[in-house]
């Protein structure tokens, strides 16, 4: 017979004492009982030292804050609700601790001994491939279980046997009505991004999967945003968490600058094609799928490489797609909010809003995908006259002060801020070799003015003259 997993030493589930906070920073939690210091490094965590030489080896060395408050309550058992900003490495903080905890015990042919629930399939593939050379070196299986990809291909891996799922709750919830997989020798659960998953209507499933674990197990829930979406969660499935909070909900990060463009509306267009020619990749977010598809093909037919990502693509279509963009085949990737969580693009530097998103935590998650792990990046809010109003609170409920610039296609000025640039098949100038200043601004052509601008012009030209006159 397979051994169990080991029972975790957890306390007993306690009443969770609410902490006080400001309106726009909804309450967590306090643990009743404390959590262990963070961890000064790596080593003092005492992982598995095999564990330790693969992390030495993809040059993972030091703990990021999330991971040093985090681990060493996760690796002693200890529940967590845990809250970071997207790019902190969230995924490691539970990922190293669920391994290092698992590794040793294999698992009986359909009964997976930890779970990882996500929202979606790209944050799924995404854990797993960040997972997949730990798992290696601690000889512990990996299942990424999720819809677009085939169901049988997913059945055979469990019932060949798995330790650890990944998981999106509807395939998830299919598999375990199909019998394929059982939950209850599952002694650690993972919900990553909680908060999206209730958003999307997943917390019914969400919940009727935690009630097939074992109540004793461990619990680590871990979210950009933790807020009262959450809290049936938090309250019916965590005994006693610890709570980290490394940023502020609304927090925003020192290495990314916010830039809030207004254009008019019949230039908004061709602005965002000035902006997605430019030299280096760059994420464009629209609302529709129709919209992105459209966007799409007018990038191409201007001559730059683009590519779709939304709901409306097969999981290989998508997978490809975004392989393609890291890369480097295609510079422009043009999504939905499919893309907003759970993509990790190495030194994206530009974030564009072709359309703003509907609330502060979206644009939050969007913006997340540039200024990662340390690194700068750049947020640009396309914004028309009539959606001003919409986009002043959103940014103030993301507590974002932003740059805010009046643009035109073709000025200097959005050529400073984005790196804009005149598509490759876009009109040609007879400008040789010159720089790049904006399509409205090379020496001889003055930049064309609109109606309002020359009436506005012309009325304080009416209002000198006659001033000259009244003077003589």
């Amino acid at each position: 017979m397979n051994a169990q997993l080991p029972e975790p030493e957890l306390p007993q589930a306690g009443r969770l004492r609410r902490a006080t906070a400001p309106d726009d920073d909804p309450s967590t939690p306090d643990a009743v009982s404390p959590g262990l210091p963070p961890a000064a490094s790596f080593d003092a965590l005492g992982l598995p030292p095999a564990l330790v030489e693969t992390m030495n080896g993809l040059g993972v060395t030091e703990p990021f804050p999330v991971q040093a408050a985090t681990l060493p309550n996760a690796l002693a058992g200890r529940d967590v609700l845990g809250r970071a900003r997207t790019g902190s490495g969230k995924t490691l903080a539970f990922g190293l601790a669920l391994l290092a905890r698992t590794a040793g015990v294999r698992a009986e042919a359909k009964r997976p001994l930890a779970l990882v629930l996500v929202p979606t399939r790209e944050l799924a593939q995404q854990v797993g491939e960040a997972l997949e050379p730990y798992a290696q070196t601690l000889k512990v299986r990996l299942a990424t279980v999720v819809g677009g990809l085939s169901i049988n291909r997913q059945q055979a891996q469990l019932r060949a046997g798995v330790e650890v799922v990944i998981a999106t709750p509807g395939r998830l919830t299919d598999l375990v009505s199909r019998r394929d997989c059982q939950l209850n020798h599952v002694r650690i659960t993972v919900l990553d991004e909680a908060d999206q998953m209730c958003d999307l209507g997943f917390l019914p499933q969400v919940s009727d999967l935690l009630e097939q674990i074992p109540a004793d197990g461990q619990r680590l829930l871990f979210s950009a945003t933790l807020d009262r979406n959450v809290d049936q969660l938090v309250q019916d499935h965590l005994h006693d968490p610890v709570v980290v909070s490394v940023d502020r909900i609304a927090g925003s990060v020192a290495t990314m600058d916010h830039h809030v463009l207004n254009v008019h509306a019949a230039d908004k267009y061709a602005t965002a094609t000035e902006i997605a020619a430019r030299d280096g990749r760059v994420l464009m977010f629209l609302d529709t799928k129709a919209g992105v598809d459209q966007f799409t093909r007018h990038l191409r037919a201007a001559g730059v490489r683009a590519a779709a990502l939304h709901s409306g693509k097969s999981q290989p279509q998508r997978t490809h797609t975004l392989a393609r963009f890291k890369e480097g085949e295609i510079t422009v990737l043009v999504a939905t909010n499919v893309a907003a969580r759970g993509i990790h693009i190495e030194a994206l530097d530009l974030v564009v809003n072709v359309d703003p998103p509907a609330d502060a935590k979206d644009y939050l998650h969007r913006g997340g995908r540039t200024a990662r792990a340390g690194e700068s990046g750049r947020v640009v809010t396309l914004v028309t006259p009539g959606q001003r109003r919409d986009v002043n609170r959103m940014m103030s409920e993301a507590g974002i002060r932003p740059t805010t610039t009046q643009v035109r296609s073709g000025e200097e000025t959005l050529t400073a801020i984005t790196g804009a640039k005149r598509p490759p098949a876009g009109t040609k100038t007879g400008g040789g070799n010159a720089p790049f200043r904006g399509l409205g601004t090379r020496p001889g052509r003055p930049a064309k003015e609109s109606r309002k601008a020359a009436e506005a012009r012309k009325a304080a030209e009416a209002r000198a003259a006659a001033r000259v006159r009244k003077g003589r």
